[in-house]
């Protein structure tokens, strides 16, 4: 229970160092929604920001996992060797990405449509980010997530505040004071200063990251580098397949979809999808904190695979009340997103549901991580993939961006039920099915009364699902989460 107390501790300082971020990018996603003079420029940050994350995952190459995988073996390797080693590698790779989209700048711009400098920014963005996991990494592996949670908020809030100043602040210079700021401000660069602020802010907290990066004395290991890769290569397989099942649908869309407002439509789906991210920032968090609790020898007893499960346990029902409790309240989201944006809100249910799915497979994945079966992983993903990639070529082009949420949930159900029975076979852990299967019953009741009781009055529907919402906690206290359990309420709970 104590391990499970100390995940929970770092899951929630994890979580702010995620959840608080989303959250300030969530704000700025509805910044752009209102600003931008289109839905379809918003598909089009969305397209970039999708092939960031692709390209991020691949330079990235599974090096974090395979860090907390060696450097916690202390009676094999030292660990400022594991650290000065994946160092150099992050180092070399992405230095050689940048200097190959330098060389190929042109073509690339040419084929993607887009201009030439936000090629150049969007490599650069990507391999400042790449080189930075590391470091963060081993503020993880110290279990130092005050730190952590800093440096995260530094990063986001200078974004934030540089894409107020391209957005709001000049734009009002420009009409009360004309000619103040034309020697660096350019209306039609648009979606370009979203690239700009993003590149500042990853830069600027890389120079914050310097007393990791100088940690100790660098000290490189070829064979050991060589182990590491050994053990993270299906890593990089199953993050590439994974970010692609998250963002290949906004990469393909454009493509596949063959009407002139493709790229508008794409902007309504991901403003959408935007709003479920906040399932996505709980499996992150949880990430966080869980990657170190599966690989610190110091946690592993008799009693680790019982661990494992009630992790899972919680798991589940945190993100029940997530979904139950964004669900209760969406109707006011349409406060401030623009009316252009409401026809994707549907998609909302089925995102977050799959989302959750892919958490579930997350936590599973603790069996072939700790087994060194990592190639696993690898075939999910992949088999996820294909399942996206179909479903995106055969259902797109007739329906549209519901078809992406809906392959999205087959792909995750998908690889959460073929994680969940190899597990059992090489590392049976004894979940609780039928807590987990209890849970999602109540959430369909919930989808239930919400799509099935139409009230027209805003305030007595929100006051329904309120109603709704409460006693979904309330059944959670009584059976899973008693109050005397929880931190400082346990002070005033008898």
């Amino acid at each position: 229970m104590a391990s499970i107390k100390s995940l929970a501790k770092d899951t929630v300082f994890y979580g702010l160092s995620t959840v608080v971020p989303r959250f300030l990018n969530w704000s700025l996603s509805l910044l752009y929604a209102n600003v931008l003079p289109t839905t379809g420029q918003f598909g089009e940050v969305t397209n970039l920001y999708a092939y960031i994350g692709i390209f991020l995952v691949i330079l990235t190459y599974g090096m974090e996992t395979g860090f907390f995988r060696f450097v916690n073996d202390t009676e094999h390797n030292d660990p400022k060797t594991v650290y000065g080693t994946a160092l150099f590698s992050l180092a070399t790779t992405s230095s050689l990405f940048v200097l190959l989209m330098a060389v190929l700048l042109t073509p690339l711009s040419q084929w993607s449509g887009y201009a030439s400098c936000y090629i150049g920014m969007l490599a650069l963005i990507v391999a400042i980010d790449a080189f930075s996991a590391l470091p963060f990494a081993y503020l993880r592996y110290q279990h130092r997530p005050v730190r952590f949670l800093f440096l995260k908020l530094f990063s986001v809030i200078l974004n934030i505040t540089l894409n107020l100043f391209f957005f709001i602040v000049c734009p009002y210079l420009q009409q009360h004071l004309p000619g103040s700021i034309d020697w660096f401000y350019n209306t039609d660069f648009g979606v370009g200063y979203i690239l700009v602020a993003n590149l500042v802010s990853s830069a600027a907290t890389l120079l914050m990251l310097l007393p990791e990066l100088c940690f100790g004395r660098w000290v490189f290991d070829g064979k050991l580098l060589k182990r590491i890769l050994n053990y993270s290569y299906p890593i990089l397989l199953l993050g590439i397949a994974g970010n692609l099942n998250q963002n290949i649908d906004k990469i393909l869309y454009p493509l596949l979809d063959k009407s002139p407002g493709a790229m508008n439509q794409l902007g309504i789906y991901s403003a959408s999808y935007k709003i479920a991210v906040v399932m996505v920032m709980f499996t992150t968090a949880f990430r966080f904190a869980y990657e170190p609790f599966i690989f610190d020898r110091k946690k592993k007893d008799s009693d680790n695979k019982h661990n494992y499960a009630e992790a899972m346990r919680y798991f589940i029902i945190f993100s029940c009340i997530i979904f139950v409790g964004v669900m209760s309240f969406i109707d006011l989201v349409k406060v401030v997103l623009p009316s252009s944006y409401y026809a994707g809100l549907y998609v909302i249910p089925i995102v977050m549901v799959a989302e959750m799915f892919s958490g579930i497979f997350f936590n599973l994945s603790v069996w072939y991580k700790v087994t060194d079966r990592t190639q696993w992983g690898a075939w999910f993903s992949f088999g996820g993939f294909a399942i996206t990639l179909v479903g995106n070529v055969l259902f797109v082009p007739r329906f549209g961006y519901m078809a992406c949420a809906w392959t999205a949930f087959a792909c995750f159900f998908f690889v959460m039920i073929a994680s969940y029975l190899m597990g059992r076979h090489y590392y049976p852990i004894p979940y609780d099915l039928r807590s987990a299967g209890r849970y999602f019953s109540l959430l369909i009741l919930f989808l239930f009364l919400y799509y099935g009781v139409n009230i027209d009055n805003l305030t007595l529907r929100l006051l329904f699902r309120t109603v709704l919402f409460v006693l979904f906690l309330v059944y959670v206290v009584k059976k899973d989460l008693p109050l005397r359990q929880i931190p400082f309420l346990n002070r005033w709970i008898k």
